[in-house]
């Protein structure tokens, strides 16, 4: 396995979202994520969505540099009043730390806690990328799938 030691985390811009709109239109990164949009490959719902949030100023979302090739994003947003990470890393460069490093780096950058994570309860990477970066597992939910189109159990993280 190769090992990444450096990425960057730049400000997501309207020209990163066409790669980042190709990542999640992947059927395993999206079976794995499980709460996903109704209809990934529903590109103006997609770039719509996304334009809004980027203007959006409750919204940290970052775009994930490796080699000055975008590999990922990772974003701080707010839901029911509390405040929540979420990322999606490219298919190709799964298993790399990529993910691992990105957190450990947008949580010295988003200074915001508590914070919270969710992941499908089969996601293991992702497990194992929130508990590397200090997370602790506090409950579970069940909800909605829209990948798998049932309901299924989600973790929840939480930073303090």
């Amino acid at each position: 396995m190769n090992k990444v030691n450096d990425i960057l985390l730049k400000k997501t811009n309207t020209a990163d979202l066409e790669t980042l709109f190709g990542f999640q239109l992947d059927e395993d990164s999206n079976y794995l994520a499980g709460f996903t949009s109704k209809n990934p490959s529903d590109k103006q719902t997609y770039f719509e969505k996304y334009t809004n949030l980027l203007s959006d100023h409750t919204v940290n979302m970052k775009t994930i540099f490796l080699n000055s090739e975008i590999v990922g994003n990772i974003a701080k947003f707010e839901m029911e009043g509390n405040t929540e990470i979420t990322y999606w890393i490219d298919k190709a460069s799964w298993g790399k730390g990529i993910a691992t490093l990105a957190l450990s780096q947008f949580l010295k950058i988003e200074k915001r806690r508590p914070i919270y994570g969710r992941v499908a309860f089969v996601n293991f990477g992702s497990i194992k990328v929130l508990e590397r970066c200090g997370f602790t597992k506090i409950g579970t939910e069940t909800n909605f799938a829209n990948a798998r189109e049932s309901e299924i159990e989600e973790y929840i993280y939480l930073l303090q």
